[in-house]
């Protein structure tokens, strides 16, 4: 008996499944669909949620090319059929072919903007495929369609044209020359105005970026407005950020809201359009308690900040399609620590920097090399930790460090205990001793974190 086998193909993503089929006098059994051992062998978990049986009474039925706005795996229940597949997606393998004769012991994986057609070569033929979205009659709107006679790709039809039985609507579709090729599916940037939106937006061109004046997570029925279709992968860099004016009435609200809330509804969204969830969050889950906080480290935030994006983390980790990429002390362009400390060092000023908070920095071309990275190779889903290299440092490191750059004497910055440096009475929320993320995991991946000077 055959053995379960995935095979590769000449159009990338297109998969050739090796069934097993169990049979006996009263006929045969075999799983069309099984997704703990087709993972496994590298089938994409395509998450099915359609069953569709298409019927062909004679041989020579010819049907197709359809590329559609989703994935499917097809076979047969019952007879045979010549399967055929062009590449109509955007890119070097635009307009390449793979043929393949499906018999039940067979089955095909196809991706979404792959044209498929087919031939049946024995009579009572039920052709089966499994989609992961809903058929409409407004889906039919984004199919893309190619003529099954196209000379260009010159498909080996078995049977000859004066024996085919094809619908009148099939026998229109336009050449390859006049086919628009199908675009990737969409990526979406939310906080498109904050130091990783803008960075990520520079990175991907083609990407829809959002930014607080186009979606504001603040208002409680954004996400709703957030269209998804066509969207592969959303990345959500958006956050309410005021550590400290987190511990305020007002503020904890807020908080709450952007953090915690619309990142509930923004998976919610995410899982029903079989979206892939990129979410941000932040060393401040972790109370500072461990030296170095590793992916399997217990949350324990100790302020309203690090509460909500622990929360919008439970939210997220539900999500089977998610990324959520932890980070600390990030610098990028715009406000942050590196510049404060450079305009200190410029105007004379010599600052009192806390001592006892030990992390990283993490420049925001390090996060988005990093979440890039991680869906071009399609590292395994979860939780991953994101910052520079090099060894930890404490906040007066840093800004010794800027002053020294920028001409000035380091001992210009006094080192300070948290305590001291935010008195008795002024308002702030408590930091975490140490933001030391592990990166062995991320590592793991294949990225190496560079060593990034303040």
């Amino acid at each position: 008996m055959t053995e379960l086998a995935v095979e590769t193909t000449a159009i990338d993503g297109l998969l050739v499944l090796r069934l097993p089929v169990h049979g006996d006098a009263r006929g045969w059994f075999k799983e069309s669909w099984q997704r703990e051992k087709m993972v496994a062998l590298g089938l994409p978990d395509f998450a099915p949620v359609q069953n569709n049986v298409s019927f062909n009474a004679e041989v020579g039925v010819t049907r197709g090319i359809h590329a559609e706005p989703w994935d499917k795996l097809v076979t047969v229940t019952t007879g045979r059929v010549f399967g055929a597949w062009v590449d109509l997606r955007a890119g070097d393998g635009f307009g390449r072919s793979v043929t393949v004769e499906i018999d039940p012991g067979t089955a095909v994986y196809v991706p979404r903007g792959v044209g498929n057609g087919f031939q049946t070569l024995e009579p009572a033929t039920a052709y089966s495929y499994l989609v992961n979205d809903h058929w409409s009659a407004g889906a039919q709107d984004r199919y893309t369609f190619l003529d099954l006679a196209d000379e260009t790709v010159a498909l080996p039809w078995p049977v000859p044209p004066e024996q085919r039985i094809v619908s009148d609507k099939d026998r229109t579709h336009p050449p390859l020359s006049a086919v628009t090729p199908v675009e990737p599916l969409q990526t979406v940037v939310l906080g498109g105005g904050g130091q990783l939106g803008r960075e990520l937006a520079a990175r991907l061109p083609g990407a829809r970026v959002l930014t607080r004046a186009e979606l504001d997570l603040a208002e409680p029925q954004a996400v709703s407005r957030l269209d998804l279709s066509g969207v592969g992968t959303v990345i959500n860099a958006a956050a309410m950020t005021d550590v400290d004016g987190a511990e305020t009435p007002e503020g904890r609200r807020l908080a709450w809201q952007v953090n915690a809330t619309a990142v509930a509804d923004l998976a919610a969204a995410c899982r029903r359009h079989r979206v892939t969830l990129v979410h941000v969050s932040t060393d401040y889950v972790f109370d500072g308690t461990a030296e170095v906080a590793d992916e399997t480290t217990p949350v324990a935030p100790l302020g309203v900040y690090g509460q909500s994006k622990a929360a919008g983390e439970l939210a997220v980790s539900a999500l089977d399609r998610h990324y959520l990429v932890r980070t600390s002390w990030v610098v990028g362009e715009g406000r942050n620590f590196v510049a404060t400390m450079e305009s200190l060092a410029a105007r004379g000023i010599s600052p009192s920097v806390v001592d006892d908070q030990r992390g990283r920095l993490t420049h925001t071309s390090t996060l988005a090399a990093g979440i890039l990275h991680l869906l071009e190779v399609g590292a395994p889903f979860g939780t991953y930790h994101l910052t520079d290299g090099g060894e930890p440092v404490t906040w007066a490191d840093v800004a010794r460090a800027v002053f020294a750059r920028c001409g000035r004497d380091a001992d210009d910055v006094t080192p300070v205990s948290t305590a001291t440096y935010f008195g008795g009475d002024k308002p702030h929320a408590p930091r975490p001793a140490s933001s030391v993320l592990d990166l062995t995991k991320i590592r793991s991946t294949g990225f190496s974190p560079p060593v990034v000077a303040p």
